[in-house]
């Protein structure tokens, strides 16, 4: 499987926001989000090829209960499923974070999926190869309904503007009943103003329709720096 990072930290985002956690960032995906704060595991991949057993002794360095998959997109590997597997054998609670456009049978305590939306394609001039992969790609409800069927889940939207507000909508219906506390939304951008920005007008939109204001919190702590 191959690992861009394994790094120690606090989750900054989603229903354990302020959990300490040891993150194991995936090093590939198979979309390119022109917004993608970690560029090393996608436009740029980096990182190499590590076992199971390598991955499982990097995670045990740390004394901490909670470990979170992420990308990239960790889908995309199949040594996945044993990876969990071994991290609850054990005792670590295990989040997998995932743009729900792929499917594995994993066993997980909490399945973190992530729709994109139309505003998050790149530009069709700049990335033409990308632009039209992206947008064939970002939207699997058919998978999104397996995860979230078999799993405690939430389902965290990144809206850059106000016009993506019935997208979301959309792919909610399109799902069918799901707990909308369950349902975070969160700002795009990469400094607090932006969030500051855009928070305006997308956690009064939570509030009304029930949903979960999704804040970055590790740019309020960290800034948009890697391996935070």
């Amino acid at each position: 499987m191959r690992i861009a990072e394994v790094y120690k930290s606090i989750q900054g985002e989603g229903l354990l926001t302020g959990t300490p956690s040891v993150f194991v960032r995936a090093s590939g995906c198979n979309l390119r989000c022109w917004f993608c704060d970690t560029p090393h595991a996608s436009w740029a991949p980096e990182g190499r090829d590590l076992s199971v057993d390598e991955i499982v002794a990097q995670v045990e360095e740390w004394d901490c209960r909670h470990v979170v998959l992420t990308g990239g997109e960790p889908m995309l590997f199949a040594e996945l499923i044993p990876l969990c597997e071994r991290l609850r054998r054990i005792r670590r609670h295990v989040t997998i974070e995932t743009a729900g456009t792929l499917f594995l049978p994993v066993t997980c305590n909490l399945i973190s999926v992530s729709p994109k939306l139309s505003g998050s394609t790149p530009d069709p001039e700049r990335h033409a190869h990308w632009a039209r992969r992206h947008e064939r790609s970002r939207l699997r409800t058919d998978i999104v309904r397996r995860l979230v069927a078999r799993h405690v889940y939430q389902l965290k939207f990144v809206v850059d503007v106000p016009d993506e507000l019935p997208e979301v909508e959309e792919f909610l219906n399109d799902i069918g009943e799901v707990d909308p506390e369950r349902v975070l939304l969160m700002p795009q951008g990469v400094t607090p103003a932006e969030l500051d920005q855009r928070a305006a007008w997308l956690k009064p939109y939570c509030e009304k329709q029930g949903y979960t204001y999704c804040p970055r919190k590790q740019i309020e702590w960290f800034g948009a720096t890697r391996g935070t």
